[in-house]
C-alpha cells in the first residue's frame, strides 16, 4: 500500500520539477495553476467528496479534539524556539511551517490509501482545522511583523483570511449539502468529477515546479528545526492526544496521516503579505516536502 499510495505523488512532484527545469513550465504558468487549483478545482473536489454522498457514520469528535490540541501544543513550542533562536523577521514563517499542512499532497495520498470514507473524514478535518491554523498564522505574523496594527485592523485581516478561504467554504457547503439529504444531479456530479480529476495532478506539478534547493543553503538549520517540529514533534504529540481521546480505527489512521504531512506551500504567500522571511519559508517547504515521505511511509505501514 505504501508504494501504491506514495509513488504516484512522488512521480508527479518530480515531473513538475523536471518540466520547470527544461522550460516547459514557468513561474507565470505555475502561479496561474496555483490560483485555479486553490480557488476553483480543489474546492470543487472537496464539495464533491464531502457533499456527494451521505455520511456513513458519526464523526469521531475525539479526532478533532486531538488534532486541535496537538496543533496548539506545537504552536506553543514553536514560539519558545523562536524566542530562543530566531529573529522577529523569521518568526512568522518559522512558526507556520511547524503546524501548517499540505492539503494537496494529503488528498492525493488519502484517496488511494483510505478510500471514500477516509477521504471524507480527511476533508472534514481539513475544514475544521484550517480556520484555527489561519488564526494562529495571521496572529503570529502580525505580532512579529514589526508593523503597528490597530486592533480593528488585526481582526479584519484575520477574518478576511477565514471568510475568503475557498477550502473552508467548500467544506462547509459540502457538509451542509450532505446533511440536507439531497443528491447531486448526475450531470453536476459528472462535471465535479472531471474538475476533481484535474485538481491533484495540477497541484502536484505546481509543488514540484516550486521546489528549489537554492534557498535551502543559507537556511538549513532553521528549516531542519521546523521540519523536526512538523514531522517528528507533531506526530508524537498527536499520537499522545489520539490515545488520550481513545481514537481508533480509521479515525486514528487519518489523524496520524494528517500529522505526518509536509508543511503547506501557502505559508510563502502569507509570509510575503505580512512582512516575514520568504526565503526561510521557501527553504522549510523544500525540506519538509522531501523529508515528509519518511513519516508518511511509517504511518501507512504501522497504522
Amino acid at each position: 500500500m505504501v508504494l501504491n499510495s506514495l509513488f504516484p505523488v512522488l512521480v508527479l512532484i518530480a515531473l513538475g520539477r523536471a518540466l520547470k527545469h527544461f522550460g516547459l513550465t514557468d513561474a507565470v504558468f505555475l502561479s496561474r495553476a496555483d490560483r485555479l487549483t486553490y480557488f476553483i478545482f480543489f474546492p470543487a473536489l472537496l464539495f464533491w467528496k464531502i457533499g456527494g454522498s451521505p455520511p456513513s457514520g458519526p464523526i469521531d469528535v475525539g479526532l478533532f479534539g486531538a488534532v486541535l490540541l496537538a496543533v496548539l501544543t506545537i504552536y506553543g513550542l514553536s514560539l519558545g524556539y523562536i524566542h530562543w533562536r530566531l529573529t522577529d523577521f523569521q518568526a512568522g514563517s518559522f512558526s507556520q511551517s511547524c503546524y501548517r499542512f499540505n492539503t494537496y499532497i494529503g488528498m492525493a495520498i488519502v484517496i488511494n490509501a483510505y478510500g471514500a470514507e477516509g477521504t471524507r473524514t480527511f476533508g472534514l478535518l481539513v475544514g475544521f482545522i484550517i480556520p484555527v491554523i489561519n488564526v494562529l498564522a495571521v496572529s503570529t505574523l502580525i505580532w512579529f511583523s514589526g508593523r503597528s496594527y490597530a486592533r480593528g485592523v488585526r481582526l479584519r485581516l484575520t477574518l478576511k483570511a477565514l471568510v475568503s478561504n475557498p477550502l473552508i467554504l467548500a467544506c462547509l457547503a459540502g457538509l451542509l449539502f450532505s446533511r440536507s439529504g439531497w443528491q447531486l444531479p448526475s450531470f453536476v456530479a459528472a462535471a465535479l468529477e472531471l474538475m476533481a480529476a484535474i485538481t491533484l495532478p495540477m497541484a502536484l506539478l505546481s509543488i514540484g515546479g516550486a521546489l528549489t534547493l537554492k534557498t535551502v543553503r543559507g537556511y538549513l538549520a532553521p528549516s531542519l528545526a521546523a521540519a523536526a517540529f512538523k514531522l517528528v514533534g507533531l506526530p508524537l504529540v498527536g499520537l499522545g492526544f489520539l490515545k488520550l481521546f481513545g481514537v481508533q480505527g480509521l479515525a486514528l489512521q487519518i489523524g496520524m496521516f494528517f500529522f505526518a504531512l509536509p508543511t503547506s506551500t501557502a505559508l510563502y504567500v502569507l509570509s510575503a503579505q505580512l512582512n516575514s522571511d520568504t526565503q526561510l519559508a521557501s527553504a522549510t517547504i523544500v525540506i519538509s516536502t522531501v523529508l515528509s515521505f519518511i513519516p508518511l511511509s511509517m504511518v501507512l505501514i504501522y497504522f
